[in-house]
């Protein structure tokens, strides 16, 4: 090929990039970034054959070391560097299922990059690249309306209020969206006038779009960079004002808005609308800011931990050991909390806590150069330049508050990077001819050697890193879907092979199966399945996740499935291997209060009472107001004989809203009859009869109890009720009666 031909190859593909954050692999697991970075990452390592192959023809084409190149290709060798120290380095590389990160995937990031500011020479090439991404956000942007609705083919149409576009999440798609706001706007000062009008009012629906994420740190972000941007454009030389007071008009009458909303969120108008309820509740004291702060702290905390972590961090992919060695016990507020973060929601904290001081600062290295030159720019002479820097300036402004509240995924990455190329070349590149002169090739057999070995050693790594694990993703999601239909079978089928592709997700696909099989291991017999041996299978399984060992989740996992193998048998050595191993996640996080429930439920099928109970008070200690706790303490203090405390920590249960279920209260009611504590048992009854007042067995129960307590009068006429309600036990009640002396 000649290099022409080479050079337009890779340039098509660098286009194509930026439609990749329009992917959807609805069929597999993580649908929103999954697909996504197997399909970059194959499109970026053969167009890397490409433009090896170009630059052994024409070394012209190597990228430009300007300050920008080196302040990401600093950072991105950090990114390993950290990843190889860290505590987990096979997951700092490689990356985890549901984000798809990790260094792998960010050396093709940086390859793009390389890329794209090596082929892209022309303005004009630029501006395609900028054109193609801005299309490519305003489709997302109405993939996000339609969500709206309940269109069948869209995901996610589910009458929402708050889309998410195709990046699956609203903060992530507030974030892409935002930087293409900042794109269009550069297009409407580089292009003719016939397209201007264009390219503003996507950026004007990408900003509404923004606006109906409800990401209040987005939202904070975009208010203040659209502002800047109005300040600098004022002061750019521009003769025609009125677009910058436009903005800051704009921007006045939000600020106005927004401080009705504060003053009205106790209103019947905001409280009833979820869009007006966020935006009006912007207090620190919220619950969203509040596990924010927390996660932030258990991170910083880490960080804290000693020199190495200081200086190289846990490792990239790995925020979730510091947040759980430090876990807050707050973030637990019952059964269904949310108490794992994998990432900070804070990409400045994420970088400090997993790559230490070397990584936060080559990170903000990057942003410290691109502001330099968005301001040189700024302060140039040419006008054209001088708005571009004021867009730069201003959209990295509203990026970096974006990121002070989320972090980056593949889609983020790829319009972060290309806004970054676009200041690259009007900031340090001198516009050249397409036709450049090339340098001296290499001999033809050497250029020969190089690219077959690349091209072999790309082929192994799109098969081993993307297809594989596609393959492994998709068997995984087929046993999901044949559990819907109670077709186990096929999911333990599905999941095992999952397994046997032996990919990185493999960390995720183990826990996925474990649960699975947790929720569903009783109807296993009825479909020819032996639910101990499957237990027993994901367990062994499950402990091949103990290779990271700070992480308590593979335990806890271990322990939930030998506590079922032994709920049946108080001398079974599952519990004692269920003990083991909640102790062993405790030691790693000694205030993730799950952990102290695995390990009562433990010591309850040994019947250890004692132990159970301390483990329950740890557990009702480490966060006092999760009413749960308090109920599975005073129900485990009853078993246990010990009635005074029992039933003190189930009122206090109730006092903070424990509802108890009428499962609840009939477990009250036999050690209660055992200890003859009969006036607490007639006050349980009496719950259960709100509850069913035409339940038979309740009365007749409390005929007996009544007649234990010597209320033969009560007692009679609770059996004739239960006889009323139900004949066949008018036999039984009238001998009742007649044993206790009464008279029917």
């Amino acid at each position: 090929m000649t290099s022409q031909q080479l050079e337009k190859i890779v340039r098509w593909g660098i286009y194509s990039c930026a439609l990749i954050p329009l992917i959807i692999f609805k069929e597999f697991f993580s649908p929103f970034h999954f697909g996504k970075v197997v399909v970059f990452r194959t499109l970026i390592e053969i167009l890397l054959v490409f433009y090896v192959a170009l630059v052994l023809k024409d070394r012209s084409f190597l990228p430009k070391p300007t300050k920008l190149f080196w302040a990401i290709t600093i950072f991105t060798g950090v990114f390993g560097l950290t990843s190889l120290t860290g505590v987990y380095p096979y997951q700092s590389i490689m990356g985890t299922l549901e984000r798809m990160g990790g260094w792998f995937s960010f050396l093709h990031f940086w390859a793009m990059f390389v890329m794209m500011i090596s082929v892209l020479r022309t303005k004009e090439q630029w501006l395609t690249l900028v054109k193609i991404s801005v299309v490519a956000s305003l489709l997302s942007t109405v993939y996000g309306f339609l969500q709206k609705t309940t269109v069948s083919w869209v995901v996610g149409a589910t009458g929402r209020e708050r889309i998410f576009g195709a990046l699956g999440n609203t903060a992530l798609f507030a974030g892409y969206t935002l930087v293409n706001v900042f794109l269009g706007i550069l297009l409407t000062i580089h292009t003719p006038k016939a397209e201007r009008w264009l390219y503003g009012s996507i950026s004007l629906i990408n900003t509404i779009a923004v606006f109906m994420t409800v990401v209040r740190g987005s939202l904070l972000g975009i208010v203040v960079s659209l502002g800047v941007f109005g300040v600098l454009y004022l002061f750019s030389g521009t003769s025609r004002k009125s677009l910058g007071y436009g903005l800051l008009g704009v921007i006045a009458v939000i600020m106005f808005l927004e401080v009705i909303l504060i003053s009205s969120r106790d209103s019947t108008w905001v409280k009833q609308s979820n869009f007006f309820s966020r935006l009006a509740n912007v207090s620190a004291s919220g619950k969203t800011v509040q596990t924010r702060l927390w996660a932030w702290q258990a991170g910083i905390d880490g960080w804290n931990d000693n020199a190495k972590t200081m200086l190289f961090g846990w490792g990239p992919e790995n925020f979730n050991v510091p947040f759980s060695k430090h876990f807050n016990p707050k973030f637990f507020a019952g059964i269904g909390s949310e108490t794992l973060f994998d990432r900070a929601h804070n990409m400045f904290v994420e970088v400090l806590v997993t790559m230490g001081l070397i990584g936060i600062i080559s990170y903000l290295g990057i942003f410290a150069v691109m502001f330099w030159m968005a301001w040189k720019l700024y302060r140039g002479p040419d006008h054209s330049r001088r708005l571009t820097g004021a867009v730069v300036f201003a959209g990295l402004i509203g990026y970096c508050i974006h990121n002070a509240f989320i972090f980056d995924t593949s889609g983020n990455f790829i319009a972060f990077f290309i806004f970054a190329g676009f200041l690259y070349f009007f900031g340090t590149h001198t516009p050249v001819a397409v036709s450049v002169a090339q340098s001296k090739a290499l001999p033809t057999s050497l250029r020969y050697s190089v690219l077959m070995l690349l091209s072999i050693l790309v082929l192994v790594s799109i098969y081993q890193t993307n297809i594989l694990p596609a393959r492994a993703n998709y068997a995984g999601t087929r046993a999901v879907v044949a559990s819907w239909s109670d077709d186990h079978a096929t999911s333990v089928k599905k999941f095992q092979e999952s397994l046997e592709y032996d990919t990185f997700l493999n960390y995720e696909l183990r826990h996925r199966f474990t649960q699975y099989v947790l929720e569903n291991y009783g109807k296993f017999s009825a479909k020819g399945i032996d639910p101990g041996k499957t237990l027993v299978a994901v367990a062994e399984e499950v402990k091949k996740n103990f290779s990271s060992p700070m992480d308590y989740l593979p335990y806890l996992y271990v322990s939930r499935t030998y506590i079922v193998l032994g709920k049946s048998d108080p001398a079974s050595p599952f519990n004692d291997l269920a003990v083991e191993n909640s102790l062993k996640a405790l030691e790693i996080s000694p205030t993730f209060v799950r952990s102290y429930y695995e390990l009562a439920q433990a010591y309850l099928n040994k019947e250890d009472y004692p132990k159970a109970i301390a483990a329950f008070q740890k557990a009702a200690e480490l966060n006092p107001d999760v009413p749960v706790s308090w109920w599975y303490l005073g129900a485990t203090q009853l078993d246990g004989h010990d009635f005074t405390n029992g039933l003190a920590s189930i009122r206090k249960a109730a006092e903070l809203g424990y509802r108890l279920s009428e499962n609840d209260l009939l477990h009250l009611v036999g050690p209660l009859l055992e200890a003859k504590r009969y006036a607490e048992v007639v006050d349980i009854l009496g719950d259960l009869l709100k509850l069913q007042p035409n339940n038979p067995s309740y009365h007749a129960r409390l005929a007996a109890v009544y007649a234990e307590m010597g209320r033969i009068t009560d007692a009679v006429r609770e059996a004739k009720r239960a006889a009323e309600l139900d004949s066949s036990f008018e036999a039984e009640a009238r001998a009742f009666v007649q044993k206790i002396g009464g008279t029917w």
